[in-house]
């Protein structure tokens, strides 16, 4: 994240907040485009509209900017994770991921919305319900990393 190239992303992703407020009262977030992609491909919605088109820019721009700065594009894991889970143990990173992957979803569900649209869009806009729920889940978030790194 010391790349230059993430302040242009930042600025860019404000503007769309913004933009997107002003121009249409609309909320930016990630979890209403994922569900437009799913429902597309399971013949169940109307197709792609702009949310579901937000997810793929955001897939494709993380791909053009891995080609563009000459980025190692290999996996190499997840970091402290795969470091702490090692041998027998290895097959730990992939249960602990799919648990967090489903408290994200409960949570997104539950707050109305994923981190991404709480945290840009809600909180710009003073929600207390966004305020809370980022608070929440970088809260949690934060505490939860503490007590990993204390059982590892």
């Amino acid at each position: 994240m010391h790349h230059p190239l993430f302040l242009v992303g930042g600025a860019l992703m404000a503007l769309c907040v913004a933009a997107l407020r002003l121009g249409f009262n609309e909320r930016l977030g990630v979890t209403g485009g994922i569900t437009q992609v799913v429902e597309s491909v399971e013949n169940r919605g109307r197709g792609f509209g702009w949310k579901a088109w937000f997810v793929v820019g955001l897939v494709g721009g993380g791909g053009l900017f891995t080609l563009l700065t000459g980025g190692d594009a290999r996996f190499h894991g997840y970091g402290w994770l795969t470091h702490a889970f090692t041998g027998s143990a290895r097959p730990l990173v992939g249960v602990f991921l799919v648990v967090a992957g489903v408290l994200i979803g409960f949570g997104a569900k539950t707050a109305r919305g994923c981190t991404s649209g709480n945290g840009l869009s809600g909180c710009s806009m003073a929600s207390p319900a966004s305020l809370t729920a980022t608070a929440t889940f970088m809260g949690t978030a934060i505490a939860a990393s503490f007590v990993i790194k204390a059982l590892i």
